[in-house]
């Protein structure tokens, strides 16, 4: 796998990532949240200009002798990461792998690197408590659920930015791993 900040035309290609990924929230009567449209181009413009996006490509046989091996060896994005500074932490806004390529630690290296690539310091994120491809999923990877009393400002202004949108519809949390927590189980 190859991860790195994709190219201005590949942006497209990010959007329809996250309308499949959003899909299987629908078999959990989630529709509204899979019908959520994704990052406009012009958000994920701005996270590729500040260097808080990454996106994950499938390595492939080598096209040619280039000396940028990995834009020559990686097929479209599979699965991409936005982040924002927060507080002193890295805050994990969006990260979405296409379901054909689940199961295979993409999400898992693409937050990672964005904690490599941020530098010292926790990685944070708000997500559903109840579907297992959130928290469970990012307990998994070594993220701790905060207590309301452990929120920071930012992360309660995140939160109650979700609420007005009406993320809280079901159960939400803020989830925090510690830098170099990171888990390497299956």
């Amino acid at each position: 796998m190859i991860i790195h900040g994709p190219s201005p035309a590949e942006l497209p290609v990010l959007r329809d990532i996250e309308r499949a990924a959003g899909e299987p929230f629908r078999g959990l009567g989630m529709a509204s949240i899979a019908d959520d449209e994704p990052p406009s181009l012009e958000q994920l413009s701005g996270f590729l200009r500040a260097g808080r996006l990454l996106a994950a490509y499938e390595e492939r046989e080598p096209a040619g002798t280039s000396t940028n091996r990995d834009r020559d060896t990686a097929g479209p994005p599979i699965g991409y990461l936005l982040w924002e500074p927060v507080d002193g932490c890295t805050h994990i806004e969006q990260v979405s792998v296409h379901p054909d390529h689940a199961h295979r630690r993409i999400g898992r290296a693409l937050i990672d690197r964005a904690e490599r690539d941020s530098g010292p310091g926790a990685l944070t994120l708000t997500t559903f408590a109840e579907v297992p491809w959130n928290a469970p999923y990012y307990t998994r990877l070594g993220f701790r659920v905060l207590a309301d009393a452990e929120l920071t400002p930012g992360l309660r202004a995140i939160r109650a930015h979700e609420a007005a949108l009406g993320l809280d519809r079901w159960p939400r949390v803020c989830m925090r791993r510690e830098a170099g927590r990171s888990d390497s189980g299956p």
